[in-house]
């Protein structure tokens, strides 16, 4: 039993193994230039902070690696972002727990996770008066994640089922699901026409959802679900360019924290860089009191959740190796964290 049903995420499982030998892959030998992909929202506040305040050149410049040239590239969701990496076109990716541990599974163990970013809670936002809670979804109801199946958004989705309805049915609602980044999935829920009425949605589209569309209200967090915070957007990459480039892994685990640290220090600050990165026009005080929220400044380092995740997704087949601990999907760089 799998979940690897779209079609991209089964060219991803069969051209996998041949992409970690490719020449593209193989050119991380050294590098004085590396592209790095995110998606779209305040969840990824960290990497704004990162490349506005050029903390990875900073610190691979400490470490030995001078004049290092960062480029940033935006994706709608986390698959686009695997596919990527696997071909050569980004060297590090910042994606949800998902993402990475099907990678991981599929390479045994040639993808791994540098540190953890985010774990803000992710909310299932609906418009529809019909919808009270997960037992009333049906046909033709459509729920927007970022990647159907195997985003976090997702993944937690399944979970809650099988919460819900028992263990053998955590697919049932797999069928009303429908992809679609975060920005246009808060666009759909905003058109009063529009066929998708639930978004399963991270900050701040979720917040700007409750407080601007009609009718909108939480069917459920992801917290939960998980019962604590979850690592929904991490670093990840290759072993092979983790090998051959250690300063640059072990620069950006520092960047990261640098990051943290100042978004705590100088929330308002980080909110413009936020802003001018995102190209997001909320305003300011906004976004700040949107932050005040419980839980919304839980930036962390250390991957939170991850092994819940796991065994959910090795229950039900997605992946076939089940690891001993979130140490074994991570580098040794995050080992000494505090994850779980």
């Amino acid at each position: 039993m799998t979940s690897l049903t779209t079609p991209s995420r089964r060219s991803v499982a069969a051209g996998l193994a041949a992409a970690l030998l490719s020449p593209a892959l193989g050119r991380a030998q050294g590098k004085s230039e590396i592209s790095v992909s995110r998606a779209y929202g305040l969840i990824y506040m960290v990497t704004h902070v990162i490349e506005k305040r050029r903390l990875i050149e900073s610190h691979a410049a400490r470490l030995g690696v001078p004049d290092l040239k960062v480029n940033w590239v935006n994706f709608g969701g986390g698959g686009a972002q695997t596919d990527a990496l696997l071909a050569g076109g980004v060297d590090i990716v910042n994606s949800g727990i998902g993402n990475l541990l099907l990678l991981w599974d599929r390479t045994r163990g040639g993808v791994k996770g540098i540190v953890g970013t985010a774990g803000q809670p992710l909310l299932l936002v609906t418009r529809d008066p019909r919808i009270k809670g997960l037992a009333d979804f049906g046909p033709g109801d459509k729920i927007a994640v970022p990647t159907v199946r195997v985003s976090t958004h997702a993944v937690v989705l399944q979970m809650a089922a099988a919460q819900a309805f028992g263990p053998e049915n955590w697919a049932r609602l797999d069928p009303y699901t429908v992809q679609m980044s975060p920005p246009d999935g808060a666009v759909a829920l905003a058109n009063p026409q529009h066929e998708v009425r639930t978004h399963f949605s991270a900050p701040p589209y979720d917040q700007i959802e409750l407080k601007t569309v009609p009718g909108a209200r939480v069917i459920l967090s992801s917290t939960d679900v998980v019962g604590g915070p979850l690592a929904q957007a991490q670093f990840f990459t290759t072993t092979r360019f983790a090998q051959a480039n250690p300063a640059l892994v072990e620069a950006l685990k520092a960047a990261t924290q640098e990051a943290i640290a100042f978004i705590r220090s100088d929330t308002p600050a980080a909110v413009e860089i936020y802003r001018e990165v995102n190209r997001d026009k909320t305003p300011a005080d906004e976004l700040l009191a949107l932050l005040r929220l419980p839980h919304m400044l839980d930036f962390i380092a250390a991957p939170q959740g991850t092994m819940t995740i796991a065994r959910h997704l090795h229950r039900i087949g997605t992946i076939k190796t089940m690891p001993k601990a979130w140490t074994d999907f991570y580098l040794p760089v995050a080992h000494d964290l505090p994850g779980n």
